[in-house]
């Protein structure tokens, strides 16, 4: 008998002791066992009427083949985004300005670090557990991406709220990882969105809410990740930091592990004109997906920030469609915000010479029904066929 038969691979499993047949009915023996050394299942069926089969169902495939370039799943594609200078929006700039794409993350933005660390840090400290705990939280849309493609992979059920001012390829794509989506009146701001997240929390058995705005494991990953990223690939060279403040995670995690390394390199975050409460300003409604909860977060290390800057939310727009138009960037609104700002500080005399990093949060495809492509979409859509 052949050594890969399907008679020799049945009494392999059964010497190996992953188990004995469980039931033998009408001429064909079946048992299902328990692989001693993983969490897989087998399966197998020997048809005793002359002829053999054996197949072999595994519920969780770790057959690995070592050395090969392939994720073992989804959540090892996140991070080692690259970054690519800037070289035609920034006219007058005096210093390099290089992007950090993290537009080229699986789900397209930065908050699939977070999305990841933040479930797997719940898991490693025993508080959830996959296929009974529900998730709960509050996002303006990326965060729910990043948590919702992660909570699909590992059988978890999400529940998120978010302002119905943010757009429909938000919702589609929540929609599309499973996750459940209540939307909340715009007027009452990302609080309105936190607090009826809380709501669901308290009355939903088995649930566990994620406050991206105040756990620890969302500046901690970029810490990790994105910081030594960012100071690996700029060789140490990088002098001044640029990003948007959302949950305050990026600028915190990134801007500490940056002064550990070099002390003298600047932290600048970015907020909306409108809703300028770094500055000193009251909370208001915006463009700026993603950026300007209108309050000071948690998560937010004030004494990690050298300046706050503001930028409009037209400027933002503007210079968003300026990077698709002029440097192929297809990017979102605050990252547009994210690269006025870096333009600005990049046209200081004192920073002649020197090396801009500004994250780059998220693509341009998840705003196609925003006001960023107002004017592309109505010209599409007028369109007709020509003979």
């Amino acid at each position: 008998m052949a050594a890969n038969s399907p008679s020799n691979y049945l009494c392999t499993i059964h010497k190996l002791g992953y188990g004995l047949p469980e039931v033998f009915t009408g001429g064909r023996l079946c048992f299902r066992a328990r692989n001693r050394d993983t969490t897989s299942v087998i399966y197998g069926i020997r048809y005793c009427n002359g002829g053999i089969v054996c197949k072999a169902v595994s519920g969780k495939p770790k057959m690995l083949i070592e050395g090969l370039n392939i994720a073992e799943d989804v959540s090892k594609l996140i991070g080692k985004t690259p970054m690519v200078y800037l070289n035609n929006v920034v006219k007058g700039s005096v210093a390099n300005i290089a992007a950090k794409m993290e537009t080229m993350e699986p789900c397209c933005s930065v908050k699939d670090r977070i999305g990841y660390n933040m479930i797997d840090d719940a898991e490693q400290r025993g508080l959830i557990t996959p296929g009974k705990s529900i998730l709960v939280e509050t996002t303006s849309g990326n965060t729910g991406i990043g948590l919702a493609f992660i909570a699909a992979s590992k059988g978890y059920k999400l529940i998120l709220t978010m302002p119905s001012s943010m757009s429909l390829e938000r919702r589609i794509l929540l929609k599309a990882f499973g996750a459940e989506l209540i939307l909340t009146d715009p007027a009452k701001g990302a609080i309105g969105s936190i607090r009826k997240a809380e709501e669901i929390f308290n009355s939903t058995p088995n649930a566990y809410l994620l406050k991206q705005f105040e756990n620890p494991a969302n500046p901690k990953i970029h810490y990790e990740t994105t910081g030594p990223e960012i100071w690996e690939d700029t060789k140490g060279k990088v002098d001044i930091l640029v990003a948007g403040i959302g949950t305050g995670g990026t600028i915190t995690g990134v801007g500490r592990y940056l002064k550990k390394q070099n002390h003298n390199i600047k932290v600048i975050g970015v907020e909306p004109t409108e809703s300028n409460v770094l500055s000193g300003g009251q909370p208001g409604p915006h463009k700026i997906q993603g950026i300007g909860a209108g309050f000071i977060p948690k998560n937010l290390d004030l004494e990690v920030m050298d300046e706050v800057i503001e930028i409009a939310s037209d400027v933002a727009v503007e210079t968003a469609k300026q990077l698709a138009l002029q440097e192929g960037l297809l990017v979102g609104i605050s990252s547009g915000a994210a690269a006025a700002a870096a333009i600005k500080v990049g046209k200081r005399p004192e920073n002649a010479g020197k090396l801009i990093a500004v994250v780059f949060p998220s693509f341009g495809e998840r705003y196609l029904s925003t006001v960023l492509f107002d004017s592309i979409r109505e010209e599409c859509e007028k369109m007709q066929p020509q003979a």
